[in-house]
């Protein structure tokens, strides 16, 4: 059995469940209530928090150990699909591209909630839709993060979910580019 390896620091596991709790709150509220906009403030204040610490976190935290580019997204989905993929001890790429859409997703659902609060867009129709549809894109994105952190689960043998509870993560058997990351 593979030793234990902290991966996931308290600030990082913190935001997640954070995020995740208070953005299925906001479902709750009534939009346009002062419970509504306080929690959407209190997404957008926790996503400036993850950006900062995404420069100057630690190891796994950090964008640069986890943002794929195009080609590493392509080889890695690919390997998976084969069969072939390997355990990462960060995010691998495909989740990496998942977490950036529903960061992305939630920032859009924050802006265009705020926006309806200025005087330029008070009460427009349109703005409104998009804040809602976008609302429900970010939770279908949730449900497939889920889906996926669970498949991935049982395809390593390795509890995800509770990574993100505690932090750690077992140890890589063999790790030739020294991160445990698919170069």
């Amino acid at each position: 059995m593979n030793a234990m390896v902290k991966v996931w620091d308290p600030l990082v596991r913190v935001f997640h469940w954070s995020l995740a709790g208070l953005f299925l709150a906001n479902f709750f509220t009534e939009d346009g209530e002062l419970v509504h906009r306080g929690i959407g403030y209190a997404v957008l204040a926790l996503l400036a928090v993850r950006f900062v610490w995404g420069w100057v976190g630690t190891r796994h935290a950090r964008f640069g150990d986890w943002v794929p580019g195009p080609r590493r997204v392509r080889d890695y989905l690919r390997a998976r699909l084969a069969g072939r993929s390997q355990r990462q001890l960060g995010h691998n790429p495909g989740a990496a591209v998942m977490i950036l859409a529903l960061l992305a997703g939630v920032l859009l659902v924050g802006v265009t909630g705020w926006l309806q609060t200025t005087d330029a867009f008070f009460g427009a129709g349109w703005l409104e839709d998009l804040h809602e549809a976008l609302a429900y894109g970010v939770l279908a994105l949730v449900g497939v993060h889920v889906l996926a952190a669970v498949g991935e689960s049982v395809h390593y043998g390795e509890n995800l979910i509770a990574s993100m509870i505690h932090g750690r993560k077992r140890a890589l058997e063999h790790d030739d580019a020294g991160d445990g990351n698919l170069r």
